[in-house]
């Protein structure tokens, strides 16, 4: 009886991805704007007030959301160990997708306490 309490207040303590620890992870996103057709690139800057996603671990879904500051940085704070996606949506390029957008993702891991994990830059367009 007593291994057993052991065993299920060691699985109880494991942790997920997700918030709890003390690890960051930065990036940047980078917007490519085009005309209406997508035929003719207008500009190229860095994301001011984009909305970038983290789904944790093996999630379908975002597990959370932050918005770029002006010069397209973003980060989410205070995660643990573990396998993360980060993406922001784009303007669907091949006209497949119903809604007109498109995620563009990146995975990452954290592998140790305290570390800043660094996301290469997500390019979108608009």
């Amino acid at each position: 009886m007593i291994l057993f309490g052991l065993a299920l207040a060691n699985m109880s303590c494991s942790k997920n991805e997700g918030p709890g620890g003390n690890s960051t992870i930065v990036g940047k996103i980078w917007v490519k704007n085009y005309n209406a057709e997508l035929t003719n690139l207008l500009g190229e800057f860095w994301a001011e007030e984009e909305d970038v996603y983290i789904m944790y671990g093996n999630d379908t879904i975002p597990s959370d959301d932050v918005k770029t500051g002006y010069n397209g940085a973003y980060w989410f704070k205070y995660l643990q160990e573990g396998e993360y996606t980060i993406y922001a949506m784009s303007k669907d390029t091949t006209l497949m997708s119903p809604s007109g957008k498109f995620p563009v993702k990146t995975k990452v891991s954290i592998s140790d306490n305290g570390e800043t994990v660094e996301v290469p830059t997500i390019t979108i367009v608009r």
